[in-house]
């Protein structure tokens, strides 16, 4: 690490900064003088009382707070905010009703549209009438297998406003891969589109849409978007479809009703993978999702009235719903649909320079493919009105934060930000008022009592270990769907230590306060930060007979991960280039195209546990040199010794 920062915030940004306006009412309500971030961020939670419900005040939250702001603080889970608090999340995004930009949307070079606030608003009564007249009501399912595009975030936003739970994937997923979410939730509506764009081609979905509906008897209606031209078509096709079209034609624009519900109503399911079994739905509720996002956006992010607010991203990723959140600042949302690199790595950049982007949200992997490539953004754009450049999905390596300011942008924040689907927000992020060094994530989220441990339980600094969150926070999941006494959700992030959110980062405190992720150390797969299971990509691969069995790890490389799947063949099987390639389709069309494998590997033998489970998590230390601490748990321990200086995975 070097001696100087990266980036220092200039006297007039750190005035500006709504974070410096915050410090100034929490230095009042602390009755004591809070002169930086880390004596703000050590009293948002040594007091966490008076931080949240200064938040909830400061960020202008509609709704009833109620008296009580927290009620079992000290359990996790268990601890309870805002109890008696009523508010809707739709209403808190919907604030605003005029003629400037509320979304902008591109999907690659074929289409461009804009809706202003009043259309937003129009659109989103418009669904709500119609959700309403299909029976939809507060905790039903809406579901959505669609392209980051106006009507996705609409659809959204009528579904809560009556209080229904809205879940989202992206239209490249095959439909085992839909089925594995949306069967597990049972859905009442589903829309998709007609198709979607991507490298420039019009990639048609009818067949899966039509097979995926066929297996969800929950559904009363399939609700097709146009975005190819052809939703009537695709419709027609499918048994209890209409266009979204004609579905809202017979209902007039009148006043949104939004119905308040408690603070912890069910609002989202996201979903994410473990190493065994269909991916785990994860339930989020309104409040938490919005008051974190607030806080997350107005502060850290600087997000302010107005701005014009990007991130690239699916709507499979839970960036997509951070990103929405940015409704709730009167931010305008741009939004992008397709590949970030048709017809070139220049495609974002034209988008910001044409819409004076002020937050250019995107991925670690995105920046390292445009210095790969050689473009120089800086010098072929104007990204004058660029305030902040946000890196997300896995670490930002020190070559990516040298390249966003000798090629991007020389005066910008650049926040590499850091959580995840568990918790729908971060738990280390940007600090606009601090210096930026290479290499680091400036700070801990306000409020998150963030650290890291050794796996004795100890706080360590400078050494790696443990990401863990010692006290409970508003965002953390209301539970797992079908779940019922919370075994899976206690296991997943409370096994490892008592009491304490063990979230499976490998993670590093830094001298300057801030952090560094290692990556993950739990055995879930993050190629370009999608977290995936590798049941899913099991669950594909030994459907073919010359398949006996498979295992799948994350190998860091070339500053991300890439996937690497191990099979041991049936007898007589070859592991050539045309089976390669059917394992390759075979797991794109049946789970997605972030499944597929960069390398994949025959070995003779899998290691297994006594109990007869494969072990990813040993065959990942070898690859990667470590050593394995458990072999007596394993049955044929000999079987490690086949992954070890793999000349396939050198390069």
């Amino acid at each position: 690490m070097t001696n100087a920062p990266l980036w220092m915030p200039t006297a007039a940004q750190i005035a500006k900064a709504p974070l410096t306006a915050f410090m100034a009412v929490a230095s009042d309500k602390a009755g004591r003088k809070l002169s930086n971030f880390a004596e703000l961020h050590e009293w948002s939670v040594a007091d966490r009382v008076a931080f949240w419900e200064l938040i909830w005040d400061f960020c202008g939250i509609v709704g009833e707070k109620g008296e009580r702001i927290l009620v079992d603080g000290d359990r996790m889970p268990g601890a309870s905010f805002f109890p008696d608090a009523r508010l809707n999340f739709a209403e808190n995004l919907l604030r605003k009703n005029d003629a400037t930009d509320a979304l902008v949307f591109r999907g690659e070079d074929k289409v461009e549209r804009r809706l202003s606030w009043s259309q937003l608003r129009a659109l989103v009564s418009r669904l709500q009438q119609l959700f309403t007249a299909l029976g939809v009501k507060p905790g039903d399912r809406v579901a959505a297998m669609m392209p980051n595009m106006p009507e996705t975030v609409a659809a959204m936003l009528a579904a809560t406003s009556i209080g229904a739970i809205w879940s989202s994937c992206s239209p490249d997923f095959g439909e085992q891969g839909v089925l594995d979410r949306f069967g597990q939730i049972e859905p009442v509506v589903l829309l998709a589109p007609d198709g979607y764009w991507y490298n420039g081609k019009a990639i048609e979905v009818a067949d899966k849409i039509a097979a995926v509906a066929a297996k969800l008897p929950s559904l009363r209606k399939v609700l097709v978007v146009d975005y190819l031209g052809n939703s009537a078509a695709v419709a027609e096709a499918i048994p209890g479809a209409a266009t979204l079209e004609a579905a809202i034609a017979p209902f007039a624009i009148k006043d949104i009703a939004y119905e308040r519900l408690p603070f912890a109503h069910p609002l989202y399911i996201l979903f994410s993978s473990g190493t065994t079994g269909v991916p785990k739905c994860i339930v989020h509720s309104a409040g938490g999702t919005l008051i974190q996002h607030l806080k997350e956006q107005r502060l850290h992010a600087g997000i302010l009235d107005g701005d014009r607010f990007f991130y690239f991203t699916t709507c499979g990723w839970m960036m997509w719903n951070w990103l929405v959140s940015g409704l709730a600042s009167g931010a305008t949302l741009l939004l992008y649909d397709g590949s970030p690199f048709y017809p070139d790595g220049n495609v974002l950049f034209d988008y910001a320079q044409a819409e004076r982007m002020t937050y250019f949200g995107t991925s670690a992997k995105f920046i390292d493919a445009l210095r790969k490539a050689d473009l120089h953004p800086g010098k072929t754009h104007d990204l004058s009105s660029i305030r902040t450049l946000s890196s997300t999905g896995s670490p930002l390596s020190p070559e990516g934060f040298a390249y966003v300011y000798e090629q991007i942008k020389d005066d910008v924040h650049l926040a590499s930000i850091s959580g995840g689907t568990d918790i729908v927000a971060c738990f280390v992020l940007g600090v606009p008022t601090e210096p930026v060094w290479i290499g680091e994530i400036q700070g801990p989220a306000l409020g998150m009592a963030v650290d890291v441990w050794d796996e004795h339980g100890k706080p360590i600094r400078g050494e790696k270990g443990e990401l863990v969150c010692t006290k409970p926070f508003p965002s953390m999941p209301i539970g797992f769907w079908n779940d019922p006494q919370g075994e899976k959700y206690h296991a997943t992030y409370f096994d490892r230590f008592d009491n304490v959110w063990c979230h499976g980062d490998f993670a590093e405190w830094t001298v300057h306060g801030g952090v560094i992720i290692h990556g993950r150390s739990d055995a879930t797969l993050n190629p370009g930060g999608v977290r995936i299971g590798t049941a899913e990509i099991y669950n594909q691969v030994e459907q073919l007979p010359e398949i006996a069995e498979a295992l799948c790890i994350g190998q860091d490389f070339d500053n991300d991960v890439r996937v690497v799947l191990f099979v041991r063949l049936a007898p007589g099987a070859v592991l050539d280039e045309e089976l390669q390639k059917r394992i390759r389709a075979k797991i794109r069309s049946g789970a997605s195209p972030r499944h597929v494998p960069a390398r994949i590997v025959a070995v003779a033998d899998i290691p297994r546990t006594k109990s007869g489970k494969i072990t990813e998590l040993a065959v990942r230390d070898v690859v990667h040199g470590r050593a394995v601490k458990n072999k007596e748990a394993l049955a044929n321990p000999e079987a490690l010794d086949l992954f070890k200086n793999l000349p396939d995975l050198a390069d």
